[in-house]
């Protein structure tokens, strides 16, 4: 049995002091056990990309993001669906975190995708958007059934995302990401 503790970083979509997906990401970390552990990166500070402040001097934001990114052995991402796409914000931190083209720190690297909606569809727009987003970085998607959350507002109890069979799929999802992991080792 492997006891490598898996370094994973979880971003969240969402700005939101009380964003569910960022609920989800703390049930998520909570429940990992000895298997791995998970840091959340928030993108409250980085500032919208732009390749002039990219030749000058990376923003420290920026930077910090990029060094989380390369530390992690894995990303779980956590994304809301806005007018039937990822949030601008994440996806905003995507192009930076893609710098420089082919050789940024998420090549190569395994992301596992959330997407959750108080909706019915649980962000399944999104989810393909994100997708789209993260295969252009070259990054490695772990290929698995989707992991959407619908009605997300009503599975939230004290900002706690508390739906037990959400989170062992989820929990499942991060064994597919350990596999994967260690498969790119």
């Amino acid at each position: 049995m492997d006891t490598l503790v898996h370094r994973l970083l979880g971003i969240s979509g969402s700005l939101r002091s009380q964003s569910t997906n960022t609920a989800v990401l703390k049930a998520l970390a909570s429940r990992l056990g000895d298997q791995a552990e998970m840091s959340l990166f928030t993108l409250n500070d980085i500032p919208l990309y732009n390749s002039d402040l990219e030749a000058e001097a990376l923003p420290a934001s920026v930077a910090a993001l990029k060094e989380a990114i390369t530390h992690a052995d894995g990303l779980i991402i956590c994304s809301p669906e806005y007018n039937y796409g990822t949030s601008g914000v994440l996806k905003n931190a995507l192009d930076w975190a893609s710098r420089p083209g082919f050789d940024s720190p998420l090549k190569n690297k395994p992301v596992l995708i959330m997407t959750s909606s108080p909706g019915v569809l649980g962000g399944v727009r999104a989810q393909s958007q994100l997708r789209e987003t993260l295969s252009a970085t070259l990054s490695r998607v772990i290929s698995r059934p989707q992991i959407v959350i619908p009605h997300v507002t009503q599975k939230i109890e004290d900002g706690k995302f508390v739906d037990e069979t959400t989170i062992g799929f989820m929990l499942a999802a991060v064994d597919d990401l350990i596999r994967e992991i260690n498969l790119g080792g």
